[in-house]
């Protein structure tokens, strides 16, 4: 976490359950009562499917050892709760071997509409579903080995691409363009604008053009980039990601789409 931040991380007791509050319960199922009907007619089928699967409800906050035990069973995935935001390097190993790092304190009311640090709510409702999927599964996987296998000097470009799938994603469907992102679906002024789409901009995915896209995670995203399907999702990292990292180097970023941050 940042040295700013006001939260401590919970341990699991010597059971490995996490012991939430009666309020944390309410904050959590205020959370999800409010995204789930607006999800209803804009998150991805896929999305909605696995929060079926993993059995999210909204009365109480739920175990990681059950989001754990779901996962596992349907595409082999796991989750390990991790203490603080981690180092990349630590990150990306855990997606390699197929564990997602779960951060496990959940925000206070007063931040319930957003807050900037990776909170369960965020982890879980917003990365978890979508991990019963086994394209997106895969991808997560292998991302992860890619990133380790390249290691550090290709990890901030390799963030880009994580950024605008899993942070940010968003898929064309029947139905019409849907998010799949963890920070859209987690977020409720997020998922009013990627819907509404009046002061963004949508771009079909192309490898090269998200290399060179920067993004602040501190504002709602002026550029969202849209895949066709999870199966293409999968096969990103089939490219060849290093020699497309390098070009995206040599080329430049594009100019941001958004004001510098005030220091």
């Amino acid at each position: 976490m940042t040295k700013e931040s006001s939260y401590t991380a919970k341990l699991p007791g010597p059971d490995r359950l996490y012991d939430y509050t009666a309020e944390e319960d309410a904050i959590w199922g205020e959370l999800y009562r409010r995204q789930m009907k607006m999800l209803a007619d804009t998150a991805c089928r896929e999305y909605l499917d696995g929060v079926t699967l993993l059995g999210l409800k909204p009365e109480k906050v739920p175990q990681l050892l059950d989001v754990n035990r779901r996962l596992n069973e349907t595409t082999g995935f796991g989750v390990e709760g991790v203490p603080a935001l981690i180092p990349p390097s630590r990150f990306y190993e855990l997606l390699s071997q197929g564990k997602f790092p779960l951060a496990t304190f959940l925000r206070r009311r007063e931040h319930i509409d957003y807050i900037e640090e990776p909170d369960l709510f965020h982890e879980v409702f917003g990365h978890c579903p979508l991990l019963t999927n086994q394209s997106y599964a895969n991808f997560v996987r292998h991302f992860g080995e890619t990133a380790v296998r390249l290691g550090k000097g290709y990890s901030w470009h390799l963030f880009r691409i994580f950024w605008f799938t899993v942070e940010f994603g968003l898929i064309n469907t029947p139905q019409g363009r849907r998010c799949f992102g963890a920070g859209i679906v987690s977020s409720p002024s997020e998922a009013k604008a990627a819907t509404e789409g009046t002061a963004c901009e949508f771009r079909p995915f192309d490898l090269l053009s998200v290399l060179r896209t920067p993004y602040r995670i501190d504002i709602l995203q002026p550029i969202y980039y849209v895949i066709d399907s999870f199966a293409d999702l999968e096969a990103i990292v089939e490219q060849d990601i290093e020699g497309t990292i390098l070009k995206a180097k040599s080329l430049g970023d594009f100019a941001p789409a958004f004001e510098a941050k005030a220091s």
